[in-house]
């Protein structure tokens, strides 16, 4: 009776930290509307909100009917392992309340891969194309990434590891952020016909310095709230499971968000003799990339290392991106997610940066990025071409001059400012 009642309590100590952390990363929601609503101009402000919304509301639905079971049954077909579909389907139309709240962490994860590619195509993007995508990436390219790597799939079992979605969740976020903005092509007055650039400054520095630091405090439950299982019930006894490492999860964390916005900072004071607030705010979330998917086996002072190359990285990689690819990334979605994440991922197989007996394989993480890169590319071009070929990726320049919250949604964010800018 009393080894029942502690596998009881241990069972729910367990299932609480999941849940506690769960609500803290689906906060983080509040924190890419506010960033992203910030760096927008005031006329588009209501229409990168409701993307916010429905990429929560869509994207939430079509991972529970359709990306879960994809994600079990990709990690099983590449493995080689025994699949069915209603195996497939178990945990999510049949499961208890411990496979829902295992469901439910996973598809915040999910949710917030999807709703970092709506920063990057802000400002002309039709609403449905939006949506459009979502549904396939949440159904499909999303579940694909987590089946070969969490999955068991044959990333995994090459050696690839990615603690907490550095390359999974803001790698596929980011990439697919750029892939969707190169489709669709740039704002209208972004680039002149030399190629030179013009700055579109967003509506609100304020917004976005307060989505930044919603998303840094969100991020506590989405590393830290990946080391899942608070205790262990074995043979003898009680025994920490996820906790055991915990403290160097928060540790190069709370560094990673320092080093990566002190990186920018100097990046930028070295590119324009001035330390730019929105670098350093979208350097901080770089920092925090580039450690995510390797919290849990870095040492302190590597995770400085890489996170302060990701913050470095930012505004050199923004700058290219903008001035020799011509592709408008409104939100620095690549910088901070894709790039970020590609760098943590790849420099832990550096010899030194993880901990004595972590067993990273540089060649398995190398790989691993290229596969990933490689899907997200392809999946997301061809959903965003699909919807380019048929005329309806982009709102008419007419409605962009308006505004997407007119014409779109039928809405003035800013009525007591007057019109449009």
């Amino acid at each position: 009776m009393v080894e029942a009642d502690i596998a009881t309590l241990v069972e729910g100590v367990n299932m609480l930290w999941i849940l506690v952390v769960t609500f803290l990363i689906f906060f983080m929601h509040a924190g890419f509307a506010m960033l992203e609503s910030g760096q927008v101009r005031a006329k588009n402000v209501a229409n990168q909100l409701t993307k916010n919304l429905l990429t929560w509301a869509v994207g939430v639905v079509m991972f529970f009917f359709v990306g879960a079971a994809v994600s079990t049954l990709v990690g099983a077909i590449t493995s080689g392992s025994e699949y069915s579909l209603a195996d497939a389907y178990a945990s999510t139309i049949s499961g208890d309340s411990g496979a829902w709240v295992d469901w439910l962490f996973g598809a915040v994860f999910a949710m917030t891969a999807a709703t970092i590619v709506s920063g990057a195509v802000a400002g002309r993007a039709k609403l449905r194309a939006y949506v459009g995508y979502t549904i396939v990436l949440a159904a499909i390219i999303y579940p694909v990434v987590t089946g070969l790597t969490w999955g068991g799939g044959f990333l995994d079992e090459l050696g690839f590891l990615d603690f907490a979605g550095g390359m999974i969740v803001h790698g596929v976020g980011g990439i697919a952020g750029l892939t969707a903005a190169w489709v669709i092509g740039p704002r209208i007055g972004r680039f002149n016909d030399d190629g030179s650039v013009n700055v579109i400054p967003g509506h609100s520095m304020t917004f976005a310095v307060l989505g930044t630091l919603i998303l840094a405090f969100g991020w506590y439950g989405f590393n830290v709230g990946t080391s899942v299982n608070v205790f262990a019930l074995t043979d003898s006894g009680v025994e920490l499971e996820g906790f055991a490492y915990v403290g160097r999860v928060a540790l190069a964390t709370t560094v990673g968000m320092a080093f990566g916005a002190i990186g920018a900072g100097l990046a930028s004071l070295y590119m324009t003799s001035k330390v730019d607030t929105l670098y350093v705010a979208n350097g901080l979330l770089a920092g925090l990339v580039g450690v995510t998917g390797i919290a849990d086996i870095v040492t302190w002072y590597g995770a400085m290392i890489i996170a302060l190359v990701a913050g470095l990285q930012l505004p050199l990689v923004f700058k290219f991106v903008e001035q020799n690819l011509n592709i408008d990334d409104v939100c620095a979605v690549f910088p901070v997610h894709g790039s970020a994440g590609m760098i943590g991922c790849t420099m832990i197989g550096i010899p030194g940066l993880a901990v004595s007996g972590a067993g990273v394989s540089l060649f398995a993480q190398v790989v691993g990025v290229l596969v990933i890169t490689a899907w997200t590319v392809l999946s997301t071009a061809a959903v965003f071409g699909a919807f380019k070929a048929a005329g309806q990726v982009r709102v008419s320049p007419e409605h962009e001059r308006d505004g997407l919250d007119v014409s779109e949604h039928g809405v003035d964010t800013y009525p007591e400012f007057g019109g449009p800018d």
